[in-house]
């Protein structure tokens, strides 16, 4: 076979994996099979436990294109090798997305085409019209072979490389059932599957672990030495073990599958190429099909792109916010040519326009005639919820050093182990015994590396989770709590972690004659009910009545709310009315205005408004991320004029407004809220000409409206803080653990909280780092601005994105920049360019990165492994679904949530807030510690176990069954149990456990030990031969008699089932045995002692430098770090070499 070029599968993605192709190869497969059935079946187990082994085991190299099996490798730092096997499919093109002839020819004819093997057999007259299309399927992932890239491709749906305006020429129609059908071989059934194995599966999946199997071989080997009682104990802590592993890992299953399945299997309805209306499963469902949204909502199975029509949705599911969001039909760029460029759809930068999989539609809106219809892009697995339940299943291994230094430290003992099975298969053999030579040397493996060390091991974890459930802190995965005594570093969540959920309205401030009145509570007084800035209140949001109940954004919940006004909708019968619009209208409640004035005044084409004073909302321009601000146009009931009302962040509007009309002393004002971290919304108002009509309002753009505008006054919200906030960030900042906030708020507003709770200094520097994509042959930049520390960060409601917003620049010195610390500041989208165009940058930005705001869920996990790769041990809080990825993917993530986050959260707080973390680090402390004593405790007692059985090996004696009983039992269970009871320190210190076995002081204080229990044994073993009283041994011989030999002699003449054939009975055991016996004794209690003094005088081994510490002493040495104020960092371009960006600062 040629060379075949190297393959990658998902290139330049997170999950790329190198891929071979392979074919079975039938002498390989005999000679296996043979090899098994010699080895006794653990030639077998091995190659389940490599599959990249039993593949070239079995199989030969051959070419992708026509290999039977593949054999993938994650190019990342693990090298973790899967296998797959490649299946044919009939079908009648060879991409998904085409559409091929004969799908015409049979639809037109009125027959429908099933693709399946037996349908292929039933009309061989058609097989001539299908092509072999060869596929596998990789972690709930399908790879079809691409002709025109020569591998294996992800089938993708329409989110990738499809422009909007082909969304709506080509796409809009709908598939004919022909080309349904067709697309559903490639894509399969829509759901997201997670099935609950049966136990026997589990079973069998669980006692094929090296360790069970290890066990079992010594259990069926002491059985053969007669040795019951200890093989009867290891089974029954075996069979415990198993059967709480199984009901963790089901138990984990049935929630993950629960969670899935409220929108596995629903009734939908979707339209077919000529205009029929046809209802089908969710199953069927395939990207390119057309489905309508019913007005009553849904839950929606598949990621849609909306068409027509609006959609109100629930997507705390991905976002973690239950705040509904208004969706939107994607703009048609061909319907404005003028107006809008044409770009390529994105789920990810369209998602005002998305329905995305699990998320509930609660409502939906929509003008007579015209129903609401989506675009189905991605199905099953391909989902945003699909990519969610994916990390869930098949999350990437966490490496953990201590588990990498106990494997080493366990291979070492394999080492001895082999030279005392050699030894005694010699000494054996030299000796003439040959009955017991397999037994006995196999028996030396067993004492060298005990079967009970996972129990032992596992005893520490069990105590600590029990302590944790008595506080409130559940686990799922035990493992875990190790690795959260080592946590460095902790991740938080914003909304609902470290603040309240909701907002308090502090108070308003009005603008007259350009001049700020004095600051007021509130705003429902009778004198400002008819003024211009309530109306905006009244009217600037996107608030909705969902079953009766006021619902939207917290902060226009709260503004809406303040002033006591009352919202109405259209019903669906005025909706349904021909040629008619009825506005959302809001009204003072009778309270605030109990007399009102009849209106006669009924223009234009909007429907009858009731009587009094009233204001109709006539177009909303919504809240726009680029843009930083909303808009609305609205009529008062009486006026022939319509007035626009707009809010935003304050900077935003004032650049918009007459000069005139904004206060002189703006700027001050403005910094005097935001120094207290008050979150600030401008609000803005504009008369509009009376020659615009109901018709041209709805075309009009934008652009127009929100200009010469009349500066009226501020809104100042509060976002409160949990009370338990402050204090625990500050006990961990005591410990030296570093907080990083990752949230989905907007930028400014979690900077603004991040110095309210103390995770930024007073007088730390904020560093913002904005970085744009490459756009019309200009490189990828970042635009670094650093943000005033005395003059906090503006801050906007959750509807005000204001990561774009520019922020107040430092003028002075730079020269305390290098001598103070600094925080890095950056939202999703600026993270999303660094990893793609500066990888060189990303360990420097997360070593100083604080806050990440507007981040997705994929760039939570991304951010987390991020700050994994330079040797951080990441910890992750948060209360979302949206949390879930990095839940999963920290070292130790803890959900405030009992629901979707809890699936793949390792640990959930029925404790609503953040003072769960310090309890667990502790806690993963005190298990850690118990985890070093008691593998540092096993592995000695094994060394002086296998120091005796050798010693005795030599003149052919051994120890008893009932002698190694006691010591098993007796000693080393017991004193490992207890060893495990110490519980958590009160409170969190600095110092925190070693984190790997293998170092230097660890090496010598165990070699120290070795070496002085091997001199007091062989002291004693050669001691006792020089006494008085010794005799050797006999089979009528009894160490332990304190008759005289003669009587001793008699009696075993007297009774022959006494006498000793196995050699038990001597001098030489005896004393072994008492020596060996005090010294476990005396090593448990050195190493609780060492232990201890480690603890209170911090007495312990240095620990390596990780990387992180590398590179933070590398920066504080490089002069262009960190970057200076109004420069740019660029990414250089393909053609030149050494590094990937170059600094400009720009004038």
């Amino acid at each position: 076979m040629e060379k075949e070029e190297k393959k990658f599968v998902n290139k330049a993605e997170e999950d790329e994996m190198e891929i071979y192709g392979y074919e079975l190869c039938r002498w390989k497969l005999v000679l296996v099979t043979v090899g098994v059935i010699c080895s006794g079946g653990f030639l077998l187990l091995l190659l389940y436990w490599m599959p990249e082994w039993r593949v070239k085991a079995t199989c030969k190299r051959t070419t992708l294109k026509d290999c039977e099996v593949v054999l993938l490798r994650t190019t990342d730092e693990f090298k973790i090798w899967f296998c797959a096997k490649v299946r044919v499919m009939p079908s009648l093109g060879a991409n998904p997305l085409q559409n091929p002839n004969p799908i015409v020819h049979k639809v037109s004819n009125g027959h429908a085409v099933h693709f399946c093997e037996s349908a292929a057999e039933e009309n061989k007259n058609d097989l001539k019209n299908y092509l072999p299309i060869r596929y596998f399927t990789h972690h709930s992932v399908k790879y079809f072979w691409n002709d025109s890239v020569q591998s294996f491709d992800v089938v993708r749906g329409l989110d990738e490389s499809t422009f909007c305006s082909a969304i709506h020429n080509e796409h809009s129609r709908g598939l004919t059932k022909g080309m349904h059908e067709y697309r559903k071989a490639f894509y399969g059934v829509n759901e997201i599957a997670v099935k609950v194995p049966y136990i026997f599966k589990l079973l069998i999946k669980e006692v094929l672990n090296p360790f069970y199997i290890f066990q079992l071989f010594s259990v069926i080997l002491w059985i053969t030495d007669e040795y019951h009682y200890y093989a009867l104990a290891i089974v029954i802590m075996s069979v415990i073990s198993i059967v709480s592993s199984l009901y963790t890992i089901r138990k984990q299953y049935v929630m993950l599958h629960d969670m899935v399945a409220a929108h596995s299997i629903v009734r939908v309805s979707v339209c077919r190429g000529n205009q029929e209306i046809e209802e089908i499963l969710s199953t069927d469902l395939v990207p390119g099909d057309i489905m309508l949204i019913p007005s009553n909502g849904t839950i929606m199975p598949c990621d849609a792109v909306l068409l027509s029509g609006t959609c109100i949705v629930n997507e705390s599911m991905l976002t973690g916010e239950s705040v509904p969001v208004t969706k939107i039909n994607l703009p048609n760029p061909s319907e404005y040519p003028k107006t809008m460029g044409d770009e390529i759809y994105s789920p990810e930068v369209h998602k005002r326009h998305t329905l995305f999989c699990g998320t509930n539609v609660i409502q939906t809106r929509f003008y007579t005639g015209e129903l609401v219809k989506a675009l189905v892009v991605r199905t099953g697995f391909s989902t945003a919820k699909g990519q969610l339940v994916r990390s869930i299943l098949y999350p990437k291994p966490t490496d953990f050093k201590l588990y990498r230094d106990a494997y080493l430290f366990l291979l070492s003992l394999v080492v001895v182990a082999g030279i005392g099975f050699l030894y005694t298969i010699v000494n054996s053999i030299l000796n003439e015994v040959s009955h017991t030579i397999i037994i006995e040397s196999l028996d030396i493996i067993t004492i060298t590396v005990p079967p009970a060390l996972p129990a032992a091991m596992t005893a520490g974890i069990v105590y600590a989770q029990r302590r944790l459930k008595k506080i409130g802190i559940f686990c799922i995965s035990p493992q875990r709590i190790n690795i959260c005594g080592q946590l460095n570093l902790v991740c938080f969540d914003k909304t609902g972690t470290l603040t309240e959920d909701g907002l308090d309205l502090w108070g308003i401030q009005r603008v007259e004659n350009a001049c700020f009145l004095l600051p007021e509570e509130r705003a429902c007084s009778e004198s400002l009910l008819k003024s211009e800035f309530v109306a905006c209140m009244a009217t600037c949001h996107s608030l909705t009545k969902i079953e009766g109940v006021l619902s939207g954004d917290p902060l226009d919940l709260k503004m809406f709310e303040a002033i006591g006004w009352i919202l109405e909708e259209a019903t669906e019968e005025e909706t349904a009315l021909h040629n008619r619009i009825m506005p959302t209208v809001v009204r003072p409640s009778k309270q605030l205005f109990p007399e009102s004035k009849q209106s006669t005044d009924q223009e234009m084409e909007l429907f009858e408004l009731s009587t009094g004073y009233e204001i109709g909302i006539v177009r909303q321009f919504p809240f726009s991320s680029v843009l930083q601000r909303m808009c609305v146009i609205a009529k008062t009931l009486g006026e022939k004029r319509m007035d626009a009302y707009m809010k935003g962040a304050p900077e935003v509007i004032a650049s918009l407004c007459k000069p005139e009309t904004v206060p002189i002393d703006f700027e001050s004002v403005l910094e005097e809220y935001t120094k207290q971290g008050f979150r600030v919304i401008a609000l803005a108002h504009r008369k509009l000409e009376s020659k615009l009509t109901w018709h041209k309002v709805q075309t009009i753009n934008r652009d127009a409206i929100e200009t010469n505008m009349d500066f009226m006054g501020l809104i100042i919200m509060q976002n409160k803080l949990k009370k338990e906030t402050p204090a625990v960030l500050e006990d961990l900042r005591k410990a030296n653990i570093r907080t990083v906030m990752v949230t989905g708020d907007n930028m400014l507003t979690a900077i603004s909280v991040a110095r309210d709770c103390g995770m930024i200094l007073p007088q730390d520097k904020v560093i913002i780092a904005e970085a744009l994509p490459p756009k019309d042959g200009q490189a990828a930049r970042i635009n670094w601005h650093y943000a005033d520390t005395l003059a906090r960060c503006t801050s906007s409601s959750p509807a005000i994105n204001s990561e774009d917003i520019p922020v107040k620049l430092v003028h002075e010195s730079l020269e305390d920049y290098q001598m103070t610390k600094y925080h890095f500041a950056m939202n999703g989208k600026s993270f999303a360019v660094i990893l793609e165009h500066f990888q060189d940058l990303v360990p420097k930005l997360v070593l100083r990165g604080t806050v990440f705001a507007r981040m997705a869920p994929d760039q939570k996990t991304q951010l987390v492994e991020a700050l994994q790769n330079v040797d951080y041990y990441v910890g992750m809080c948060g209360d979302g679904a949206n949390d879930c990825g990095a839940l999963k993917r920290a070292h130790g993530g803890i959900s405030l949530s009992e629901l979707e986050a809890s699936v793949a959260s390792p640990f959930t707080s029925r404790t609503p807030n953040i003072s769960c973390v310090p309890k667990l680090i502790r806690e993963g402390r005190a298990a850690l510690i118990t985890s070093f004593c008691v593998f540092k405790f096993m592995a000695l007692y094994s060394i002086i176990q296998y120091i005796s059985v050798t010693l005795l090996y030599s003149i052919l004696s051994n120890l008893g069954d009932f002698q190694f009983l006691f010591i098993d039992l007796a000693i080393i269970l017991v004193v490992v149990f207890t060893m495990s009871l110490n519980p958590a320190w009160k409170e969190l210190v600095a110092r925190r456990p070693p984190s790997g076995l293998i170092s230097g002081p660890l090496l010598c204080s165990v070699l120290s030990q070795i070496i002085i229990c091997l001199a007091f044994q062989t002291f004693g073993f050669f001691w006792v031969k020089q006494q008085p009283w010794y005799e050797p041994w006999t089979t009528e011989s009894d160490a332990c008699n304190i008759l005289d030999a003669t009587n001793t002699s008699s009696a075993h003449d007297g009774n022959e089932t006494h006498q000793d054939e196995h050699n038990i009975k001597n001098y030489e055991n005896t004393t072994l045995f008492f020596i060996s016996s005090f010294q476990y004794l005396i090593v448990a209690i050195l190493i609780i002692y060492v232990c201890f003094l480690s603890s209170l005088f911090g007495c312990r081994e240095k620990a390596p430098k990780a990387k992180y510490m590398h590179l933070a002493q590398e920066l504080m040495v490089d002069p262009e770090w960190p970057p200076k104020p109004r420069t740019t960092t660029e990414a250089k371009v393909p053609s030149q070499e050494n590094g990937s960006y170059q600094i400009i600062t720009l004038t």
